[in-house]
């Protein structure tokens, strides 16, 4: 299964393609969209929109895995990513991908073990568990491949879930 995670935002959107085959995890292709500071919100988004539906249309995942929405402190920020959210959800959805939204407490739980993490742990486990020289950057890249890993690990467990359940 191939899937896709984003960390949402409307300036840096972080993205990351994992391939999940048994318990084994692949990276295929990480980075980030980025929009032109200063520019009208409708045409960054607009650029979020295109450079998913590309980014879909190249690498052909199979499920979507996106960061929930949590209330920040700042609210115009938290409209701008919220933003940025639904024209990610719509390209997954166009493009008929399963869409699945994890917290940042379920990402950090699934990557570390313990909810509350720091980032640094995070990004460290996720580099770990990739196999990767180094922590991606910016930051929402290793973000973005968190939430991969963290849906690849649910989708286990519904897949044992759904196991017993079927016996």
């Amino acid at each position: 299964m191939r899937i896709l995670g984003i960390d949402p935002g409307i300036a840096i959107v972080g993205f990351g393609f994992i391939d999940k085959q048994g318990s084994r995890l692949t990276p295929v292709q990480y980075g980030s969209i980025q929009t032109k500071a200063h520019t009208d919100p409708g045409e960054r988004l607009k650029d979020v929109y295109e450079s998913v539906v590309h980014l879909i249309d190249k690498y052909q995942p199979e499920a979507l895995a996106i960061e929930k929405l949590f209330f920040n402190r700042n609210v115009t920020t938290a409209f701008t990513v919220a933003e940025s959210r639904g024209v990610t959800i719509l390209a997954a959805v166009q493009k008929g991908l399963t869409v699945a939204e994890y917290t940042p407490m379920q990402v950090k739980q699934a990557i570390v073990g313990y909810g509350k993490a720091e980032k640094k742990q995070v990004q460290e486990m996720t580099r770990m568990f990739l196999n990767l020289a180094q922590v991606p950057k910016p930051d929402d890249v290793a973000d973005a491949l968190a939430i991969a890993i963290c849906h690849a690990h649910s989708s286990v467990l519904t897949e044992k879930i759904n196991g017993v359940l079927k016996r």
